[in-house]
């Protein structure tokens, strides 16, 4: 069901709607409902949200305004984009309609974009006029700090935001009609999150555009929403009985403090371009010892998405060392032993970009119980439904796809590959970044509840303060490539009345 609503003050209609969407349900072949019956009218120069728990269908309705329907799937009721069907339009009229009049930014902009390609190059690849002025301007628009030379680096070295807004870019590039977009302020902080609420705002009047936002950010609802659709999942979440204990400390066999844990010192972390390496991390001390909660919190591109990466060995370019239980860690995943690469594992951002969309979740959580645990095959099948429960889904999702899941079901799907190794730390980048509210909380009690169960290491990046205020018992404050705070959460926290401050920098 659905339940549209008008904002308090929305904009004047005075034209018929861009697009139609009538009592429209999704079935995937097993009977599960992806979008219960849903019914919305867009406008043109609006602001529609689409809002609701995961796995409510937010996404699933963006994607079949574009066609995208899942493989198999049964469709009811009716949808009507700029006087078409978008599901049942023969190939070449579907692309030509995302090409031309639809434009869409998933929820991992960055997996979109040619990591070859400069910023510059990416927008004007699509742009009906590809001027090099009018490709500055457009990612001026989309608040990209273009003093930095921003324009000539590639994805890679840009952090999560700024790959969102260069999406952003490359969607308005195409002047579209309507612009679909999935968690647009997601791992963003509060200061860029109200440049893109006042972005969209600003395009929808300034373009005359049909802007659809699919969100659980209500403050970015109340900013910039003009209608909001509430969708309501039709199954109830799975329920868990919640972790209440934080694990501290452990000890050694002689009963004393275990010093062992995680350390780095990174003189330098870079990006590698020729003469003009990019320089992202400079001379930041981090530790986290074992069973410990730690935060590292900061500005978006402040640095800490480049922190995980240098501690999970997936950025290799930089300076200084690394150590796991005081013993030396190699730069590079591929040089750590076996056991090093068992012990420290990574849960993404983005889970699309970690999952394989033609493989099986089931395929997919048995290959690192293939790499790092010692069972045998016919006893596989039973481990992947173990840690599909462990992290509140049923056993039956090992046969879906990853497009078959909604954000926080795919979360879930990217922590049980990650605990299928038996992590030791267990590095969370943004984990509950695209998740309501009720949904971020479940997903901490959940890992608080792993980290207490097998005396697991956490380390968190996270703008969601009031999570990291009550799941973690440290923080580390990054701000522009250094660490410029480090404390126990409680008192860090309170010195900046429950967040860290949040200034724009240009690194990650």
């Amino acid at each position: 069901m659905s339940d549209l609503a008008p904002a308090p003050t929305p904009t004047a209609v005075t034209h018929p709607p861009v697009a139609t969407v009538t009592d429209l349900e999704i079935r995937v072949p097993d009977g599960s409902v992806v979008l219960p019956a849903t019914t919305a009218r867009i406008h043109a120069g609006q602001v529609t949200v689409l809002m609701g728990a995961s796995g409510s269908g937010k996404t699933t309705l963006l994607r079949a305004l574009i066609g995208h329907i899942p493989a198999g799937a049964t469709v009811t009721g009716t949808l009507d984009v700029l006087g078409r069907t978008p599901h049942r339009l023969p190939t070449e009229e579907l692309r030509t309609l995302r090409r031309t009049a639809v434009a869409y930014v998933g929820q991992d902009p960055g997996s979109a974009l040619n990591p070859r390609m400069t910023a510059r190059r990416l927008v004007a690849e699509l742009a009906t006029d590809p001027s090099e002025e009018a490709v500055l301007g457009l990612l001026a628009e989309c608040r990209l700090p273009m003093d930095t030379g921003i324009a000539g680096r590639r994805p890679t070295a840009l952090s999560g935001g700024q790959q969102r807004r260069v999406a952003l870019a490359r969607a308005l590039a195409r002047a579209p009609e309507i612009l679909l977009l999935d968690e647009p302020t997601a791992g963003l902080d509060t200061t860029v999150r109200d440049e893109i609420a006042h972005l969209l705002r600003h395009l929808a009047a300034s373009r005359n555009l049909a802007v659809v936002i699919a969100t659980h950010d209500p403050h970015l609802v109340q900013t910039c929403a003009d209608r909001t659709i509430r969708l309501t999942a039709d199954t109830p979440p799975v329920p868990r009985a919640r972790a209440t204990e934080h694990a501290t400390t452990v000890t050694g066999a002689d009963g004393h403090p275990d010093a062992a844990g995680l350390t780095a010192h990174v003189a330098d972390a870079f990006f590698p371009g020729g003469r003009r390496q990019r320089h992202v991390l400079c001379d930041v001390d981090f530790s986290a010892a074992p069973g410990a909660a730690t935060a590292i919190i900061g500005p978006s591109g402040s640095g800490k998405t480049t922190l995980l990466r240098v501690l999970a060995g997936l950025h290799p370019t930089h300076t200084g060392h690394l150590a796991l239980d005081g013993h030396p860690l190699a730069a590079r995943v591929q040089r750590r032993t076996r056991e090093q690469q068992r012990r420290i594992q990574l849960v993404p951002q983005n889970p699309l970009a970690a999952l394989n969309p033609r493989h099986t979740i089931g395929q997919q959580l048995t290959r690192p119980l293939r790499l790092h645990a010692d069972l045998a095959k016919s006893i596989r099948p039973e481990r992947v439904a173990e840690l599909l429960v462990q992290v509140d889904l049923s056993a039956d999702y090992a046969d879906r796809c990853p497009a078959e899941l909604s954000g926080g079901q795919r979360q879930r799907v990217s922590i049980a590959r990650a605990l299928a190794a038996g992590p030791d730390i267990l590095l969370c980048d943004e984990v509950t970044s695209a998740l309501d509210a009720d949904t971020a909380a479940d997903i901490m009690e959940l890992l608080t509840h792993l980290r207490t169960e097998h005396q697991m290491t956490l380390i968190v990046v996270s703008h969601e303060h009031h999570l990291v205020g009550r799941y973690t018992d440290t923080v580390h404050l990054l701000e522009d490539g250094r660490i410029t705070e480090t404390g126990a959460t409680a008192a860090l926290l309170a010195r900046f009345g429950g967040k860290a401050p949040d200034r724009v920098h240009t690194h990650e």
